[in-house]
């Protein structure tokens, strides 16, 4: 979880020893117990696609402070990123030292940053229904890829 220190100040100098020292506190940032809350995210996508406007409001409403940058370059945001060319998703966010790539569950965003793997990158690649900011339903498990500069890409997580 992020933290911000702030001092508490005016304590009594007539307390305990450790009253009349400062006394720092962790104040959580953020809103619910999500470990990424306001995690600043860059995502970016087609100036024509829809869909990614949509997921870059679902990862909004799960703490994520979202800037949305149109681009016709995602193909190059994609091969600096370490996104193999055929687990290229619709849009592309940088969160932190991650691309995430297609419409990842905020779970599988929330366990890579808690975890902080030894990878570039995930990628939920094509628009499969259900996904968050597709519409229709879930048909099956959504497999999330792994990539590490050079590396093959590996199953990350099934969601």
């Amino acid at each position: 979880m992020k933290f911000e220190i702030t001092k508490k100040r005016g304590l009594s100098l007539m307390g305990t020893a450790a009253a009349s020292l400062a006394v720092y506190t962790f104040v959580a940032i953020g809103s619910g117990s999500s470990p990424v809350a306001a995690q600043e995210v860059k995502l970016y996508k087609d100036p024509s696609c829809g869909c990614c406007e949509v997921h870059g409001e679902y990862l909004r409403e799960h703490g994520f402070e979202v800037e949305i940058i149109p681009t016709h370059d995602l193909s190059e945001i994609n091969r600096k990123a370490g996104v193999a060319e055929g687990l290229q998703g619709c849009h592309t966010a940088i969160i932190g030292d991650y691309a995430v790539s297609g419409h990842v569950p905020v779970s599988v965003i929330e366990q890579m940053l808690a975890e902080k793997p030894d990878i570039s990158a995930i990628s939920l690649p094509g628009m499969p229904q259900g996904s968050p900011g597709m519409g229709g339903t879930k048909q099956e498990p959504f497999t999330v890829y792994s990539m590490k500069d050079g590396g093959a890409p590996q199953v990350y997580a099934v969601d």
